[in-house]
């Protein structure tokens, strides 16, 4: 997919310590409609393309909004959106596109945030609440400095249904989840956004306590860090082709067969999107991302080459 709008900012403000909002509105053209859990990509100033969750009321006619978290371990994306972006200033940015979207199944929601990851799930608290549907928001925090939305959500009609959980860091004062998955009525469905431990701690829990997989939905925000020390070559073979390009140990496939004039559309780069995947019809994959299902890793048909690598010696790629 790629960045087929050109949005103004409208309005930028500090939502929270670290984190400042952004009003993008459309130049000329009206931008596309979105659901809850749907993000858009967004060329930064610095360059780079970061995914960002839509987190107005969805439906609403009016203005993209998004959320942006300065990340001091980051590669400059955040920095540049808080540093070198003003009010009136364009930026690129590609429709919606939603992988963390609502089930339609009857039953009630169980939302666990932490952190940024609140920026899906207020949407979804929105949507499900718009929908006169049943849920509960569970909002992890340090402190109500660093908590986005903090106002909002206390205003909104559904404010009872929201529970803040502020732990300065302290492990006695986390949310227990298990409490929280216990006191779901049956067939509930979770959604969980935050870090990767957090989410961890949130489908572990569910599975210990007996929930379908089916029904605990998550999106991750960056990608795991892989141990690379192991790496070695392998040999990528095009199908539709037949020409076979070697994968050096430092390189990706994406980076080699684009040094091919092989282009893969690509965007976070760290296998969380899903934006370049791709069918894999020989071999086996050694699956480095956050977007596939242990079920769709496990069969080796497709996989995200910006990440992940051979367990074969080579691999027959549909390209």
């Amino acid at each position: 997919m790629g960045l087929d709008f050109v949005v103004k900012v409208a309005r930028k403000r500090v939502e929270a310590e670290g984190i400042v909002l952004l009003d993008l509105e459309g130049e000329g053209v009206a931008l596309p409609a979105f659901t809850a859990g749907a993000h858009i990509d967004v060329k930064t100033p610095s360059g780079a393309v970061r995914q960002y969750s839509l987190c107005g009321p969805p439906g609403q006619p009016g203005p993209y909004q998004i959320a942006v978290l300065r990340e001091a371990a980051g590669r400059g994306g955040s920095a540049s959106m808080h540093d070198a972006l003003a009010e009136g200033d364009r930026l690129a940015v590609s429709a919606p596109r939603n992988h963390f979207a609502l089930s339609e199944a009857p039953g009630a929601s169980l939302l666990f945030a932490a952190g940024i990851g609140i920026t899906p799930l207020v949407a979804m608290a929105d949507a499900l609440h718009a929908q006169g549907r049943e849920f509960t928001l569970h909002y992890c925090a340090r402190s109500e400095a660093r908590t986005a939305f903090l106002r909002r959500l206390r205003e909104r009609p559904y404010a009872d249904r929201v529970r803040f959980h502020f732990d300065g860091g302290e492990a006695s004062r986390q949310l227990d989840i298990a409490a929280a998955l216990a006191a779901a009525p049956d067939g509930a469905h979770a959604y969980v956004c935050g870090p990767q431990p957090f989410i961890a701690a949130v489908r572990d829990g569910a599975a210990r306590a007996g929930w379908p997989a089916a029904r605990v939905h998550f999106e991750h925000f960056s990608g795991l860090a892989a141990d690379t020390s192991g790496d070695g070559s392998f040999d990528v073979v095009l199908s539709r082709s037949g020409r076979t390009v070697r994968i050096a140990p430092d390189v990706s496939i994406t980076q080699a067969l684009a040094a091919e004039g092989v282009a893969i559309d690509t965007s976070c780069e760290q296998g969380v999107c899903g934006t370049c995947l791709i069918r894999v019809l020989e071999g086996e994959v050694d699956h480095r991302d956050l977007y596939l299902t242990p079920e769709e890793q496990a069969s080796h048909t497709q996989m995200l080459p910006c990440c992940s690598r051979a367990a074969s010696a080579r691999l027959v790629l549909d390209l």
